[in-house]
């Protein structure tokens, strides 16, 4: 009978103190649950950063994005989903992107090449064909002339002027555009698949290349 007492005695003792703990725990639990509360914002405000910017923006102002980009990372775009490919292929984009400008031939060094069609004489004379060295050079400067460097046989001192020609029609569309030098036939204007120039007509051809040799020049090294 006395041992039963000294339990219960024992029993009550610890009581209040397992209400304590009872209440410390309530209150550890309240406070986990405002952390979390306080936290919740933060993910809808990550979940709001990380949207596709198609869908805040729109067409209309993604293409005026866009339009501010290199044609490499417009290209990069196309591969982004079915919407982005629709955006990203517009002519609105990709019709100034394909028009060369003076700046952009004086920018760089290019090789130059007689074509197939080209009289068999001039050809003769062509490193690219004999295979005898590097190709030959041309460099377009502000002016309006072009030159090449010395000792080219088929260049021959004469001078040399060029012009760019660009119609358009509705909507900002290129309905012609190409490049001529004196009074040989107009050279069609295109890119490779690096993004870098190509000019020809049937007698000759015209690629932009790295300019890192060229005095002053700036055009992008273009990556293969």
């Amino acid at each position: 009978m006395a041992h039963t007492t000294t339990q219960l005695q024992q029993k009550q003792n610890n009581a209040p103190e397992t209400t304590e703990n009872y209440d410390a725990v309530g209150e550890e639990m309240e406070r986990h649950r405002k952390r979390r509360k306080r936290k919740k914002p933060e993910k809808q405000t990550v979940q709001e950063e990380t949207k596709d910017p198609l869908e805040v923006f729109g067409t209309d102002i993604m293409l005026k994005i866009l339009s501010n980009l290199d044609a490499r990372s417009v290209a990069l775009c196309l591969l982004v989903s079915r919407a982005w490919h629709a955006v990203a292929s517009s002519d609105r984009l990709w019709a100034p992107k394909n028009r060369i400008m003076k700046d952009d031939l004086c920018d760089h060094v290019w090789e130059f090449h007689f074509n197939k069609a080209a009289p068999e004489y001039w050809r003769n004379l062509d490193p690219y064909w004999k295979g005898t060295g590097r190709p030959m050079r041309r460099y377009f400067h502000p002016d309006g002339s072009q030159s090449a460097d010395p000792g080219d046989k088929v260049w021959g001192g004469h001078e040399c002027c060029y012009l760019t020609v660009t119609s358009i029609v509705g909507e900002g569309k290129i309905r012609e555009h190409y490049v001529r030098i004196n009074r040989w036939p107009r050279m069609s204007v295109s890119r490779k698949q690096d993004w870098s120039w190509e000019l020809s007509n049937y007698l000759y051809s015209y690629s932009s290349i790295p300019d890192a040799d060229k005095e002053g020049g700036t055009g992008p090294l273009y990556e293969v």
